[in-house]
């Protein structure tokens, strides 16, 4: 698992990226778990060392068995995701993102984006080997990024509270985006419209322990 918080400047993205590899750990296992984030000041979360921190946890897997599951969370735009550390500022777009999955020659692959307009990553990734799980479409913002907050909308509906109890992430999914529209609509925010696609043969191999 390789969990990284992009965007520096709001803690909300390093308290999610850390959370979140906490509860899949538990929930899936996993070994070794790599979480990165930036701050202010910077950080090793950049597109660099995403690719770096891919291409270490693939090296000591068995490509064709296990599991490489990846979590972002950031702003993002239609461009793709924004990495800011410190001075340095970069956006991670599908294209690139694609060829970094590819490149780890693994074929079992999960790809969670806790990210405004993070759907415009599915096309790119998504396949019957990887199962991609966005917090909105590609036209619309997800909400909840505020720099004190612990986690973001999708963050806390999906992970800290369907995957404490689900069996499977698509149980896990179905419940989350229920909770972020009706969260949505009790703030009259428009909806983001949470995606999962994909990843039929990876969703089978991946149960959570009893």
């Amino acid at each position: 698992m390789v969990s990284f918080g992009l965007f520096g400047d709001q803690g909300v993205f390093r308290r999610e990226a850390t959370g979140a590899a906490q509860v899949v750990a538990a929930r899936f296992g996993g070994d070794p778990i790599r979480v990165q984030y930036n701050s202010k000041k910077g950080g090793g979360a950049t597109i660099e060392g995403l690719a770096a921190s891919l291409q270490a946890a693939a090296n000591g897997m068995d490509a064709e068995n296990d599991i490489l599951l990846l979590i972002l969370t950031s702003h993002g735009s239609q461009a793709g995701l924004a990495v800011k550390a410190g001075r340095l500022e970069q956006t991670l777009t599908p294209s690139n993102l694609a060829g970094m999955l590819a490149r780890t020659g693994m074929r079992y692959k999960v790809v969670v984006i806790s990210a405004c307009y993070s759907g415009v990553f599915v096309p790119r990734l998504a396949n019957p080997d990887t199962l991609v799980i966005t917090a909105a479409d590609a036209d619309h913002p997800s909400f909840g990024c505020e720099d004190k907050a612990k986690w973001t909308y999708f963050g806390d509906a999906f992970f800290n509270v369907a995957l404490r109890q689900a069996n499977t992430l698509k149980d896990a999914f179905v419940v989350a985006r229920a909770l972020v529209r009706k969260r949505e609509l009790r703030e009259r925010f428009e909806p983001s419209n949470p995606l999962m696609s994909g990843g039929e043969n990876v969703q089978r191999l991946l149960v959570a322990r009893p």
